[in-house]
């Protein structure tokens, strides 16, 4: 029996995630954490605003604010639990900076951008067609709490296709009228990030070229879809080599 404790518990994805485990096989949910949410009930059970709940779990899974994760995960480090990380934010700088801090494991610490297996598959597609056109482009869309932007998912992307298709062809670099017009530049590569009340998670990455262009599509329409990756991660982290990014290699990806 694993046992998990939830970091960010009182959050949407932190309760969706404590309920996945209640209801998994073979793992047993031994402990809720959130500074922001304590006295909070999640199937019955208080959050506790003390990082000492989770003390003794096996595997910690962390969905908190980019503001805190840093410093989460140096806590979980320390007291020899592995991590599984869904909280947004983790740039190139950012994960070479938690590879050099939390160094070879165990314990292990496994980061994915996103755990949709959908997801996943998305940005596989996206930088194997990378190479084949002339230049690409990532819209983000997303509810209108989530705390950054642009998105893991679309930074984790917007990456891949940049080191698959470093040479983006345009036929001119348009000039903007208007600050930001033209989205972020990630590897390279527009990102485009929206805001709205409705939305879940969405992502599109265009890809053109003279005469044609393929449009990859991802929708999100509820949190359950992000669990069957969550679970896997939690099951497997233990076997996984220090840092981690992304659960591709656990789909044999």
């Amino acid at each position: 029996m694993i046992q998990v404790g939830v970091s960010g518990a009182a959050g949407r994805m932190g309760r969706a995630v404590a309920d996945s485990i209640e209801k998994a096989d073979g793992l047993e949910l031994t402990g809720l954490f959130d500074p922001a949410g304590g006295g909070e009930l999640v199937d019955g059970r208080e959050v506790s605003t003390e990082a000492g709940a989770l003390a003794g779990c096996d595997v910690i899974v962390e969905f908190t604010n980019p503001d805190v994760v840093m410093d989460n995960l140096a806590q979980w480090r320390a007291q020899g639990s592995h991590a599984v990380v869904g909280t947004s934010g983790f740039s190139s700088e950012r994960l070479a900076e938690i590879a050099e801090s939390w160094g070879s494991g165990p314990p292990n610490c496994l980061i994915a951008p996103n755990f949709s297996i959908g997801a996943v598959l998305m940005m596989r597609f996206a930088e194997l067609a990378a190479p084949h056109f002339a230049a690409a482009e990532i819209v983000e869309l997303h509810h209108d709490r989530k705390a950054d932007a642009p998105s893991g998912t679309a930074t984790n992307t917007a990456e891949r296709i940049g080191r698959a298709k470093p040479d983006q062809q345009r036929a001119v670099d348009s000039a903007e009228l208007v600050d930001g017009a033209r989205g972020a530049s990630v590897g390279g590569v527009p990102v485009h990030a929206v805001r709205l009340p409705g939305l879940v998670a969405h992502q599109e990455v265009l890809l053109g070229n003279q005469g044609e262009w393929l449009t990859i599509r991802h929708d999100t329409t509820d949190r359950t879809a992000f669990m069957a990756g969550v679970l896997l991660a939690i099951r497997n982290v233990g076997n996984l080599p220090g840092i981690t990014v992304g659960i591709e290699g656990l789909l044999g990806l």
